[in-house]
């Protein structure tokens, strides 16, 4: 049931598909596992997208004996299950990590019922509960994700520490700290690039450019794709998807993929979803001027996050116009337009908001809108990724308190 604290990150993914580190959640289970396939379960209205996404069985019944695991987990290894014979419950703190599940109590459990609490309390009521907080993290709020990401990036690299020069790099330019840098076949590394690994590892895709001018500051990770603009600044801590286009200056921040902030400004401490285009000189803030905590407006109601750098999130398909200026811990929902000179702290879904006014965006010009950006990325909205979509306006209704009650003209409470 933690899923709804991700929002609006995981409106049209499961929270597995979050990515940290060099890869998502779920492949980093993947990774764990070996040759064995994982059985998949989500929210029933994601089920078919998921499947569809990840090419695994999503919310089918499982065998009579079965290992679940918290897909908000940060998983580092799995629980050893070899050595018990009778269903328990793995906890780190108060909250449930994962379940060994046996004979009856295998078939008590279904992907509904361990969305909702009350009946998950219930049916694994009297069970016997193991502490497995060296196994995991549990991510329970969007920002934790991005705090986390540096140490993912250097636990994965050791698990894979594969280093090589397998693209181009032109005359002119750096590598320092060679011995933890990877460029994947057909990435061109273009004159006057500084990658610098000599305080963390960087990993470069496959078909990756990176345009004269740039710095690269590891621990990073680079998908596969992607395009690195000339000037630009990726400092450490960051994580950036495929097909992404990235410019000015980001530091410690993730991109899931397939989104664009090309030109110059600055994103930090920050988790921008899919499909996201950020536009000229837009910069957001991520530290508070009194140099304080940070409040986060989750689905509309601020949450302390007790961190000093949180930047913003933003949901799939949400765009900002040039010149924004998003404030420090500031929340964009899902298919969102900014073109606000200063943008309100809290966003909701389907708000397009021009500086002057608040209206709703229509759903069905958004699915239509974000048909024609995956066409230019060959990428296809399937008939069930479209229904999901749609069905996300009723979802924001209900979850994102009072979603067009939004003052414009908030200040800005950080300018760092």
């Amino acid at each position: 049931p933690g899923w709804q604290r991700l929002l609006p990150l995981v409106y049209l993914r499961a929270v597995f598909q979050l990515r940290c580190g060099m890869r998502d959640l779920l492949g980093r289970v993947r990774f764990l596992m070996a040759d064995e396939v994982p059985y998949l379960w989500c929210r029933d209205e994601l089920a078919e997208v998921v499947a569809e996404q990840t090419g695994l069985p999503a919310n089918e019944a499982c065998g009579e004996q079965m290992l679940l695991l918290n897909g908000r987990g940060l998983w580092h290894s799995l629980p050893d299950v070899s050595r018990i014979d009778q269903s328990w419950v793995g906890m780190v703190g108060d909250q449930v990590a994962c379940v060994f599940a046996h004979d009856d109590l295998s078939g008590r459990l279904r992907p509904d019922v361990m969305l909702d609490e009350a009946q998950t309390r219930g049916v694994l009521a009297g069970l016997p509960r193991h502490d497995v907080s060296d196994c995991v993290q549990l991510m329970a709020w969007p920002w934790e994700l991005v705090l986390a990401n540096e140490a993912a990036l250097l636990d994965d690299w050791e698990s894979v520490k594969q280093v090589g020069m397998f693209g181009q790099l032109d005359t002119g330019s750096y590598l320092l700290g060679d011995d933890a840098i990877f460029v994947g076949e057909g990435t061109r590394i273009k004159p006057c690039v500084v990658i610098d690994a000599e305080e963390g590892p960087v990993w470069i895709g496959e078909n990756v450019t990176i345009m004269p001018h740039s710095y690269i500051q590891g621990p990073t990770y680079i998908g596969d794709g992607s395009l690195i603009q000339p000037g630009a600044v990726v400092h450490e801590g960051t994580t950036i998807g495929p097909v992404c286009k990235v410019g000015g200056e980001i530091e410690a921040s993730i991109l899931q993929g397939y989104s664009n902030k090309q030109h110059d400004g600055f994103l930090g401490h920050s988790y921008v979803g899919q499909w996201v285009n950020i536009a000229a000189d837009c910069v957001n803030s991520d530290l508070k001027n009194t140099y304080g905590s940070v409040r986060v407006p989750i689905n509309g109601y601020e949450v302390d996050s007790g961190e000093q750098f949180v930047g913003m999130f933003v949901g799939d398909h949400s765009k900002a116009g040039i010149n924004v200026s998003f404030p420090t811990g500031s929340v964009v929902g899902f298919c969102s337009s900014v073109f606000a000179s200063v943008s309100p702290k809290f966003v909701p879904s389907f708000a397009w908001i021009d500086g002057q006014h608040v209206t709703r965006y229509d759903e069905k010009r958004g699915v239509e809108i974000g048909k024609t950006v995956m066409g230019r990325r060959k990428k296809m909205m399937g008939a069930a990724e479209e229904r999901a979509f749609l069905a996300i306006t009723r979802q924001a209704l209900a979850l994102e308190r009072q979603p067009l009650d939004i003052e414009l003209l908030d200040p800005i409470e950080g300018v760092g």
